[in-house]
């Protein structure tokens, strides 16, 4: 794959009505994005109306969320043509990085290039190349999925322009983006905070403190699986057992990526044996189940190594 040199954040808006339309009738109307030069750190914008199949009045609703109107619309160019000019404006999808707020833009790109028969080979390299940058803002950060308002917010950020606007909100995701990407301190004191000490973080960032704080949370989450832990499980049972060690595994997992370099190797390591037991517990709940089996006999020794954490 060609290196990137840039960063494409897209964003359409699309038909809508506070009445029954499926997503495949919410066709694209306009389409938002911003150029992000890697190497210059300069940006550059796309915005372009798009004229939908369905030539139906527009909603009081979409009018009122999008602030497009039918004089918009009147002489915007067809989703084929607003494309081709988007994809000139790009100038080179090998070399572009694409990012949304959700993977409904990605759906919404694909959906109306196969209504308009535009080529899924040029699809494709984008797809190949996309992010769903709210997912993973979601997963590495905020724990829940926020708008890009609140995601803003957590920076201490405030929304630039207008709110449904597509280059506004491209341009206020890439914000969201550049955050996360520069600032793995403040965005490890986010995950912190939502994903393993429920807000409780010292209000002076104190890291020696948090990592006390981390690893007493973690301790009290080991002990409630250790001391309940038994040789024999009904097989309902052993699958129950499974997925609420995977709850906590997922709850510290973004400490044992340590972007931030803030943790160290007594938390790392110590999630780690967590994660190991996990896939142990994983792999012979999989086994005994592959072979029907009505219980799950455990090795007493299995959870040894996530009691040495408790001593820790």
């Amino acid at each position: 794959m060609a290196q990137i040199k840039q960063y494409i954040f897209f964003d359409f808006e699309m038909l809508c009505s506070n009445k029954n339309m499926s997503f495949r009738e919410m066709e694209a109307i306009r389409l938002g994005a911003v150029k992000y030069d890697i190497e210059s750190e300069t940006v550059s914008t796309f915005d372009h109306f798009i004229k939908p199949i369905n030539d139906e009045p527009l909603s009081a609703f979409c009018k009122n969320l999008t602030r497009i109107s039918e004089e918009n619309l009147k002489n915007a160019k067809s989703f084929p043509v607003v494309f081709a000019d988007f994809l000139r404006w790009i100038g080179g999808v090998k070399k572009s990085r694409f990012f949304s707020w959700s993977k409904s833009d990605l759906s919404r790109l694909i959906i109306d290039s196969k209504t308009h028969h535009i080529p899924l080979s040029t699809i494709y390299k984008i797809k190949k190349r996309y992010i769903d940058f709210q997912a993973i803002f979601s997963k590495r950060v905020s724990k829940n999925t926020p708008s890009v308002e609140n995601a803003l917010k957590l920076y201490e950020l405030s929304f630039k322009g207008q709110l449904h606007n597509p280059v506004d909100d491209a341009y206020n995701t890439l914000r969201i983006y550049l955050s996360f990407l520069n600032e793995p301190l403040k965005s490890d004191f986010i995950m912190i905070s939502r994903f393993i000490l429920d807000g409780n973080i010292p209000p002076d960032n104190d890291q020696a403190r948090i990592e006390k704080m981390i690893l007493e949370e973690l301790q009290d989450d080991i002990k409630q699986i250790t001391e309940g832990i038994e040789k024999i499980y009904k097989i309902t049972d052993a699958c129950k057992l499974v997925k609420r060690i995977k709850k906590i595994v997922d709850k510290y997992h973004n400490v044992s990526i340590n972007r931030s370099k803030m943790f160290s190797n007594q938390v790392v390591t110590a999630i780690q044996l967590l994660t190991n037991f996990y896939e142990e517990m994983l792999q012979s709940y999989q086994e005994h189940a592959s072979y029907n089996c009505k219980v799950m006999l455990l090795d007493g020794t299995i959870a040894e190594p996530i009691s040495f954490i408790l001593e820790g």
